[in-house]
């Protein structure tokens, strides 16, 4: 349970930086650039996709044996 929910915050996480780069690419010009936030939501996204091969590696999580 506590795998899903550190996997559920950051898809959150990833979410917020995508909003947080859509007033910078709005607006054009910022103190911060917009590929900080895009490469934050790059970067966790694999972090997301490793986590969840290690833990269907380990048998943490099991995949749907029947997609229907």
């Amino acid at each position: 349970m506590l795998l899903k929910g550190i996997l559920v915050c950051l898809l959150v996480f990833i979410i917020f930086n995508l909003f947080r780069a859509l007033p910078v690419l709005i607006k054009g010009q910022s103190d911060v650039p917009m590929s900080r936030y895009l490469g934050r939501r790059v970067l966790f996204s694999v972090l997301v996709f490793v986590i969840l091969l290690i833990a269907l590696a380990t048998g943490a999580i099991e995949p749907n044996s029947r997609p229907y």
